[in-house]
């Protein structure tokens, strides 16, 4: 565990928290926690304050920079700025965020860029991510079909494409078309944009699924599948991933696959068909479009 100080003696190393935080986080970041000389942190839960306070009794909370109604990018802009305060103050700091640090985190992607221009040490380290928790939860193998990945405003905005032979992950559909901070309900008045154009390109019925990583041990995460035309019809919050199976089978190049062939010295075969996202089981939370089991959070910054 190095670092070496820059111009000032100060430093700059992110970590994340993973989104549960009791069994996801990392040795390492735990280290780099308890050595920092200043804590920073952003978490959206009790028992993650607790964690890190116990860590390092000198962490400071960046929470409070959010206001309500105001413009996510200021309180980013804020948070940036404070970090490289710390830095600039020389020590190590550690910026800490829940999920992954380089995951819908623009401000400590910002920190860092701004840091290593002024000549100063900055590293982020891995840590588990809502996508990571999503791959587990739901089962799926993102090499099998593909994996194509678009926060939800984006996908609207900038009208992605997409390959339905590929998976789809579509962040903070929750929130889409707002981009103003709120504790409670996003303005979801862009919400039936995106279920028309999701309409347009799968096939009528074609399910999502709403999910939302469990924060605490013990909890069981939420999915929720919804036909992709009524997406604006079921219950979501910020905490809310929409996970999109493939439609149909890619397409097989011929050329390719002959080479392929040849290569193996016989036909080549292709993995068996995936299993597709694993149900909810009876025991768990509700599943239906409409309900809504509390105790989740996929939202990064």
């Amino acid at each position: 565990m190095t670092l070496s100080a820059g111009r000032g003696g100060g430093a700059l190393v992110a970590v994340g928290t993973g989104i549960r935080i009791v069994g996801q986080l990392t040795t390492e970041a735990i280290a780099w926690m308890r050595r920092a000389d200043r804590l920073l942190y952003v978490v959206n839960d009790a028992v993650a304050e607790a964690t890190i306070r116990g860590l390092n009794p000198a962490a400071e909370s960046l929470f409070g920079l959010y206001a309500e109604g105001s413009p996510r990018h200021r309180t980013y802009l804020a948070m940036v700025g404070r970090i490289l305060d710390s830095v600039r103050a020389g020590g190590v700091t550690c910026a800490v965020t829940y999920g992954h640090p380089g995951v819908f985190a623009w401000p400590i992607h910002e920190a860092i860029r701004l840091a290593r221009a002024e000549g100063y040490p900055a590293t982020m380290l891995p840590a588990v991510s809502a996508e990571d928790c999503l791959f587990a939860d739901l089962g799926v193998d993102p090499a099998r079909h593909g994996c194509q990945s678009y926060e939800a405003t984006d996908f609207l905005l900038h009208r992605r494409s997409v390959d339905v032979a590929s998976d789809v992950i579509l962040w903070q559909v929750g929130a889409v078309g707002d981009p103003n901070y709120h504790a409670g309900d996003y303005d979801l008045s862009l919400l039936p944009l995106l279920s028309e154009r999701l309409a347009r390109i799968y096939p009528e019925g074609h399910l999502g699924y709403v999910y939302e990583a469990a924060v605490h041990p013990g909890a069981d995460p939420y999915i929720s599948p919804v036909p992709l035309g009524l997406l604006h019809q079921a219950r979501l919050s910020s905490s809310s991933t929409l996970y999109i199976p493939a439609a149909r089978a890619p397409e097989v190049d011929a050329v390719v696959r002959d080479r392929l062939e040849a290569l193996a010295s016989g036909p080549f075969r292709e993995p068996p068909p995936a299993a597709g996202p694993r149900e909810p089981s009876d025991d768990a939370p509700s599943a239906t479009p409409g309900g809504r089991a509390p105790d989740r959070s996929s939202r990064q910054l």
